[in-house]
């Protein structure tokens, strides 16, 4: 039975109303010792505990879209099928070496995914297996742009988190597509892989050396398998990272690693310091969380990369984090930070999701559009 499918919610209910009816109904015809009865009704109350606290986890996994199924939610699955040492570029110079490789697409399940294509992507290169979520904006259909090229966007979600959050959650293609209709927002294509690849681990986007390569799967199989299917533009000018939470970390550090990938990056409500996240794995090894901090690679970049990020965050959430960086950044690096009034939601998808048309407004205004 699916953890997020209505079937198992509705066993939960179902659950907690039996706990509840069988001390109504038997708390006082109880026989035997006391010891039993007291036994036996202390057990009722735990039962009507641990179902109430199940239904409550069904109820907010399913809003927050944290974990897509069982595997993700106990830490037995794993993703990774092989971790070869890809070298400085990650096998970027690779991936250009190989043939166009043609993804079947399917319909993708779950709320708000109507319009929402998946693929079951086996990366060629990063030796990583995992969905991808695809949807085309308006214009993709348009006579008059069949022969455009469209800008993209790549969305990250924060740890634990499911892809479909994006979609389901944020509601991101709900909000951007009369934005789009319009013409107040660029009529780009979103992306959203899956970044859980490890079973109760972090791997904070990054090639860890003999674990695996999250780095290469997100911005040299995902990328290449989308340019492959879709009319994109296949230089760094048409494409944006963006992320929330340890999203937001990852999009700041591939924006900044790869500017010959992407010319954007998007964080909110993230941090620079990977070891914010208690399950990080490039934050317990003290080269990695170097290697793997944003405000550390632009400070020692041997050139300042040509990108434009936005940060936003609250107060000890993100914002400060963001003003580092913006100390940090020399031209032509660019660098908006957005503080979020206390509170206006915490660390939470309401807070994001209220941003998203700011958002895409800030990346359209940075020159993306249909070529």
């Amino acid at each position: 039975m699916s953890l997020t499918g209505t079937p198992f919610f509705l066993c939960t209910i179902l659950f907690v109303l039996v706990a509840l009816a069988l001390p109504l109904a038997f708390w006082s015809r109880l026989r035997g010792p006391q010891a039993v009865r007291y036994a036996a009704r202390f057990g009722m109350l735990l039962l009507c505990q641990v179902t109430s606290v199940l239904m409550v986890f069904v109820i907010v996994n399913n809003s927050n879209s944290l974990y897509d199924n069982w595997q993700d939610l106990l830490g037995t699955g794993t993703h990774v099928q092989a971790t070869a040492d890809l070298g400085p570029d990650g096998g970027a110079a690779q991936a250009k070496k190989e043939p166009k490789q043609e993804q079947k697409f399917k319909q993708a399940k779950g709320p708000n995914m109507d319009d929402v294509q998946q693929a079951d992507l086996k990366g060629r290169i990063s030796g990583v297996a995992g969905e991808v979520y695809v949807w085309l904006p308006p214009q993709y259909s348009d006579p008059a742009y069949k022969d455009k090229k469209f800008p993209v966007v790549e969305m990250l979600p924060g740890y634990p988190g499911s892809a479909k959050a994006w979609y389901g959650t944020l509601k991101v293609q709900t909000q951007l597509k009369p934005l789009m209709q319009s013409g107040q927002v660029a009529p780009f294509i979103l992306i959203s892989p899956r970044t859980l690849l490890l079973g109760g681990e972090d791997t904070g986007c990054a090639n860890i050396p003999g674990k695996v390569n999250a780095d290469t799967w997100l911005s040299v199989d995902v990328r290449q398998m989308v340019i492959d299917n879709f009319r994109v533009q296949d230089n760094a000018e048409g494409w944006a990272v963006a992320g929330y939470s340890a999203g937001a970390h990852c999009a700041m550090r591939m924006a900044v690693e790869h500017p010959d990938r992407y010319a954007a990056g998007v964080s909110l409500s993230g941090y620079n310091n990977p070891a914010a996240e208690k399950d990080s794995i490039t934050g317990k090894d003290p080269v990695l969380r170097e290697k793997a901090n944003p405000l550390f690679m632009l400070e020692h970049a041997p050139q300042p990369p040509r990108i434009s990020l936005f940060i936003s965050g609250a107060s000890g959430d993100g914002y400060q984090d963001g003003l580092a960086l913006k100390k940090a950044a020399k031209a032509p690096t660019k660098v908006h930070v957005v503080l979020v009034p206390t509170g206006a939601g915490g660390h939470g998808t309401a807070v994001w999701k209220g941003q998203i048309p700011d958002v895409f407004r800030w990346l359209t205004q940075q020159g993306f559009k249909a070529t």
